[in-house]
């Protein structure tokens, strides 16, 4: 009999061990605003800030683990909608549809801007005409023969460039002749740099941050300057025009978090629109939604050097 109780509190402790160990790593692998790992869909068209954004959050919280998957806006919409992803950044804020749909599925997507992007036209080093009226290219896209455009290249048919530019000329769909889609933006530039007479339209981030291999071939495009529809002026996609507003094709990114709980989405989302996230943009070339601060430090000995001297 007692050989009995003595197996049976055995079994009792090795379960309760076994129960607490479990609870234990439960515990370890629990997710936590700086803590976890996370799926982000992000555009296609601004990967390169977000990438940046992702490199200095893990090298901050060793613990967090950030995996981008770059897609259409299309695409990544579709999947927040459908439940496949829970976090996305785009270069647009969700439609009225887009928020009755989530508030069906009693979702409140957290919406956080956090940067100012634009929208570049770019041609061949060969053209020489570095100056475009956006009514030419919104002519074009409306069937205009007479624009004097070759072609216009877009990225993917499914994009937030092609979605942006049909909003601008009003069209439910862009023409078929002489406009070229390939999938990324990086294809979109090596094209226009090989082919003269022909329109790029690409996110400016692609321009401003190139990858190692593709900074010979953006120094074959000139980046256009656009003359807006109410301006006389042409402007450049610079931090400078995009910062006082006086360039006609910007717009704004945002991240959008649907996890329902306090994750790492909102810990990231709380990173890229503080300082440190803030800093990151300011330096890719874009615009940050705020402007960070800086501290201005006087040191007396300085100003006492100068004295003696």
């Amino acid at each position: 009999m007692l050989k009995y109780v003595k197996v049976s509190v055995l079994i009792v402790f090795i379960f309760l061990f076994a129960m607490c160990n479990q609870k234990s790593k439960n515990d370890l692998n629990k997710e936590t605003i700086l803590k976890g790992t996370i799926d982000i869909a992000v555009d296609e068209t601004v990967k390169p800030i977000v990438d940046d954004q992702v490199a200095v959050f893990e090298g901050t919280y060793y613990d967090a683990k950030v995996n981008v998957k770059a897609k259409s806006e299309a695409e990544l919409i579709n999947d927040l909608l459908n439940e496949k992803t829970k976090v996305v950044i785009t270069a647009r804020d969700l439609t009225e549809v887009e928020k009755d749909k989530f508030a069906k599925l009693k979702i409140n997507p957290r919406v956080t801007p956090f940067a100012v992007d634009a929208i570049a036209f770019i041609s061949n080093k060969s053209n020489k005409d570095t100056l475009i009226a956006l009514k030419t290219v919104i002519d074009f896209i409306k069937g205009a023969s007479n624009t004097g455009i070759k072609g216009l290249v877009f990225d993917n048919p499914n994009s937030s460039t092609v979605r942006y530019m049909k909003d601008l000329a009003k069209v439910k769909d862009i023409p078929t002749e002489n406009v070229f889609s390939f999938k990324t933006n990086d294809e979109v530039i090596k094209f226009v740099s090989e082919n003269d007479g022909m329109i790029g339209v690409v996110g400016v981030n692609w321009l401003s941050q190139p990858a190692p291999e593709m900074q010979d071939i953006v120094h074959n495009i000139n980046v256009l300057s656009v003359k807006g529809l109410s301006d006389n002026k042409y402007y450049s996609p610079t931090q400078n025009d995009i910062a006082e507003e006086k360039y006609a094709l910007v717009r704004e990114l945002y991240i959008i978090n649907c996890q329902g709980y306090t994750g790492l989405g909102m810990g990231f989302a709380s990173f890229i629109a503080g300082d440190i996230g803030q800093r990151i943009v300011l330096k890719s070339g874009l615009m940050p939604v705020k402007t960070p601060g800086r501290k201005l430090q006087i040191r007396n000995q300085i100003t006492n050097d100068k004295e003696n001297n």
